[in-house]
């Protein structure tokens, strides 16, 4: 007993000194972290500046990822102050800390460098708006839709469900195919024997279709249409058909086009041609 209550002397006191004062620095910290975070939303989004390029739903995704971005980093470094603070108060010298976290720093300098790096080249790919969470891009050769961003690596996830880790450091062409508005691209063929000015009619009168189609008319900026002759190929006279969308619009609005055309050519009697291999029987 005598032994419990020298112990209760000594913890009651360190409780209503330091304890308080512990328990002040969490909820602090706390309460600062929700008003920076605040605070952090609002400037973020007084600078972002929409341009007639940009539409409503482009300038929220960079919002949310910048303010993903910037409010994970400023949530980290509260936390690393008050826990600082913290240690300070259960009497841990927090100086030797630094001091050994610098001497650290020297020992791993080398590959500093390239934390360092990524994390530069992090908030100048932000800043300068090249992507963003939710965009499909191809980086460094690898496709797929940008899951997460941090201020070290962007996470891309492909076609096939694979998940791919991209230091920032190693990023040096980024392609946006989901930035403003996105484009259908085709090239068809079709026989030799074909009328082009029918077949101009054909796809033209199929795109517009195609738009003025409700399930697709608010994907589609400007319809699908017959550009030129792209190429006079060995079975097949190959054209070039363009068409705006919106952003990630672009593949299901293709897809359906060709669906289309294809009804349309059977219909029309115009022949896609396929590779055939004739073969010369010799007299005997």
């Amino acid at each position: 007993m005598e032994t419990l209550g020298k112990w209760t002397d000594q913890i009651v006191p360190w409780l209503m000194s330091h304890g308080i004062r512990i328990l002040l620095i969490i909820i602090v910290a706390f309460l600062l972290d929700r008003i920076l975070q605040r605070l952090l939303v609002r400037a973020i989004k007084a600078s972002v500046k929409a341009d007639e390029n940009t539409s409503a739903e482009a300038e929220k995704k960079r919002e949310d990822t910048l303010i993903r971005i910037f409010s994970g980093a400023l949530n980290l470094t509260v936390i690393i102050v008050a826990i600082m603070m913290v240690l300070q108060e259960v009497g841990v010298e927090i100086g030797p800390l630094i001091a050994g976290a610098g001497i650290v720093g020297l020992a791993v300098g080398f590959g500093g460098q390239y934390l360092i790096r990524d994390i530069i080249t992090g908030l100048f790919l932000m800043l300068e708006n090249q992507y963003r969470i939710g965009d499909v891009v191809t980086i460094e050769g690898i496709s797929g839709a940008v899951q997460d961003i941090s201020l070290r690596k962007t996470t891309l996830r492909d076609l096939d469900g694979t998940v791919h880790h991209i230091p920032h450091g190693s990023i040096t062409k980024v392609s946006n195919q989901s930035k403003d508005f996105a484009r259908v691209n085709m090239d068809i063929g079709v026989g030799y024997g074909t009328n082009i000015g029918h077949l101009a009619d054909v796809i033209n009168r199929t795109g517009r279709e195609l738009a003025a189609d409700p399930a697709f008319s608010e994907a589609i900026i400007s319809a699908p249409q017959f550009v030129r002759i792209n190429e006079f190929a060995d079975s097949a006279i190959v054209v070039k058909i363009l068409g705006d969308t919106k952003p990630l619009r672009q593949w299901e609005v293709a897809g359906e086009l060709r669906r289309r055309l294809k009804e349309a050519f059977e219909k029309e009697g115009i022949e896609i041609p396929f590779p055939q291999t004739v073969v010369h029987r010799l007299a005997e």
